[in-house]
């Protein structure tokens, strides 16, 4: 798995559109990095940058965005409703595939020691990276902003952790640290930006103070108003959104300003956004308004409506959700070749593809029949009285097809650790025995690639019996052909099972998975037969 790290420098310029731009393009000049959104505030007077790279890149990322800068921006003539302290203000590190926290914290202290030594301007460590607990939450890091840190620096307890303790005019400080992704979200009110701090000081953690705390925990905000939107905002960083979720933050800001009879005109998520924070959103509001939704995009549509990320600019989740940004599409040459080319793949003179690939595709046909002719039934007004059932079945099936599909792949590519260890020097004794650990390796794992193809197909034949006797009667035939199918892709997956497993060393795994494995074949040819029973009599 790819090492992938989301770095989101917050620098002290929102209007000088030339800097703006160089700092971009020194990010997205940098190899290996990146650049997946810039946002701009001209009332804040700030911009976030959010670029993903390769811990290396991230930092070379970083500082070159550092380098301009040091050029472009001049702290002493900086003014902004947000709370700032220095020219690249903070510049978190975040974990998105392959990494730790604790990798984020060593690349943020790898980047402040070599931005602090190159552009000669102090860092601060904070959050997972801090090396003091009193330096952990950027608040008090930043406390004073840049009008106090001249003050601050002569403080022995304020000495930073990279760089001159001097006081430096035109760059201020840097805070530096790697975090969980924090979610920066706005709110937009139809009233003043005093009605938005009201609510803001109601809701975010730190209330009005230790004797008047806020609502909701993990959560930073306050209320301002922008002058480009015309409109007041309850603007909050979410450090955790799996306690304090996006809909829960956007529901409490409603439940304030109807008691301040203030309109509330949708949100807006500044950057980039974790896609199961929007998933959450749906999941709630599904369950609030009894809806039926399965599919994901679907279910973003949900989400962005209901908390009107459409209000101020287009949500546009290819562009915004942080994983529709990375994702790689998957090497799957032969699911995405069309059944006419899959199907002379499989007759040509080649080993591969072959009954694996073949039972794979089958028994996903197998199960999107079964799904086909749920979605058929479900909406239908003379099948209302069975909707339950449909509407329990239909999200299993839709999965399990989506997951049976890149087996066709898997199984051809099952015996590549096999192939591999057979290509392995076997002069002396012990590298016989590499290889022979290798092709051991590789061999369950050209077991294990069909045993799942059965364990997929098998999680499916109650969703199928719940379609044989509710589902809609003019697709009987398709259920039937489903049964049979699904019964025979994972028969052929069993085959595949049995003579992979004829070179196993290891008798315990080949016991264990041998009656496994027969379990699901003797269930395969039960519960088929069920159906096909159930069928005869529609």
């Amino acid at each position: 798995m790819k090492k992938i790290i989301e770095c989101v420098p917050n620098f002290s310029d929102g209007r000088n559109q030339k800097t703006i731009d160089a700092i971009a393009d020194a990010i997205k000049k940098t190899d290996n990095c990146t650049l997946l959104d810039v946002d701009s505030g001209r009332s804040t007077n700030r911009t976030v940058y959010t670029f993903v790279g390769d811990p290396q890149s991230v930092i070379e990322g970083a500082l070159a965005g550092a380098r301009v800068a040091k050029e472009r921006i001049d702290m002493r003539t900086h003014k902004g409703e947000h709370p700032r302290f220095g020219a690249m203000d903070v510049c978190p590190f975040i974990p998105v595939t392959g990494v730790t926290m604790e990798e984020c914290a060593e690349v943020a202290k790898r980047f402040a020691s070599k931005a602090a030594d190159e552009l000669s301007v102090p860092f601060y460590l904070y959050e997972e990276a801090a090396e003091h607990d009193y330096r952990r939450k950027l608040p008090d890091v930043r406390a004073g902003e840049y009008e106090g840190l001249q003050e601050k620096l002569k403080n022995p307890e304020w000495k930073p952790d990279f760089g001159p303790d001097k006081f430096v005019p035109s760059w201020g400080a840097t805070a530096t640290g790697a975090r969980m992704f924090l979610i920066a979200y706005n709110v937009n009110l139809l009233g003043t930006s005093n009605q938005a701090h009201r609510i803001a000081l109601n809701l975010r953690e730190a209330g009005r103070g230790a004797d008047e705390p806020g609502r909701l925990k993990d959560v930073k905000g306050m209320g301002w108003f922008v002058d480009e939107y015309n409109m007041a905002q309850v603007t909050v960083n979410l450090n955790n959104y799996r306690i304090t979720p996006i809909h829960v933050l956007f529901e409490e800001v409603r439940k304030e300003a109807e008691k301040l009879q203030v309109g509330v005109t949708g949100s807006e998520i500044v950057g980039i956004v974790p896609l199961d924070s929007l998933i959450m959103a749906a999941d709630y509001y599904i369950k609030k308004e009894s809806l039926f939704i399965y599919e994901e995009d679907q279910k973003i549509r949900l989400a962005a409506d209901r908390l009107g990320l459409n209000s101020v600019s287009p949500f546009i989740p290819g562009e915004r959700i942080i994983e529709y940004i990375v994702a790689e599409k998957p090497a799957e040459p032969l699911a995405d070749l069309t059944v006419r080319d899959f199907i002379e793949e499989i007759g040509s003179r080649s080993s591969a593809p072959g009954g694996g690939s073949a039972s794979a595709a089958i028994a996903a046909v197998g199960v999107s029949l079964g799904a086909m002719v749920a979605k058929l039934t479900y909406g239908v007004r003379k099948f209302e009285d069975v909707q339950p059932h449909i509407m329990k079945v239909i999200p299993l099936l839709h999965q399990l097809t989506r997951q049976l599909i890149p087996m066709i792949d898997a199984d051809t590519s099952a015996f590549k650790e096999y192939v591999e260890g057979m290509r392995l020097p076997q002069a002396t004794q012990a590298e016989k025995q590499a290889r022979t650990e290798k092709m051991q390796a590789g061999l369950q794992t050209a077991v294990n690639v069909p045993l799942s193809i059965m364990r997929l197909g098998d999680k499916a034949w109650s969703a199928l019996i719940e379609v044989a006797k509710y589902g809609n009667p003019a697709s009987k035939s398709d259920t039937q052909v489903g049964a049979k199918v699904l019964e025979t892709g994972i028969w052929g997956a069993y085959q595949n099972v049995l003579i992979n497993m004829q070179d196993i060393e290891d008798k315990c795994y080949e016991k264990i998975t041998l009656i496994e494995a027969e379990k699901i074949m003797q269930r395969a040819n039960r519960k088929c037969s069920e159906i096909i029973e159930i069928l005869e009599t529609v």
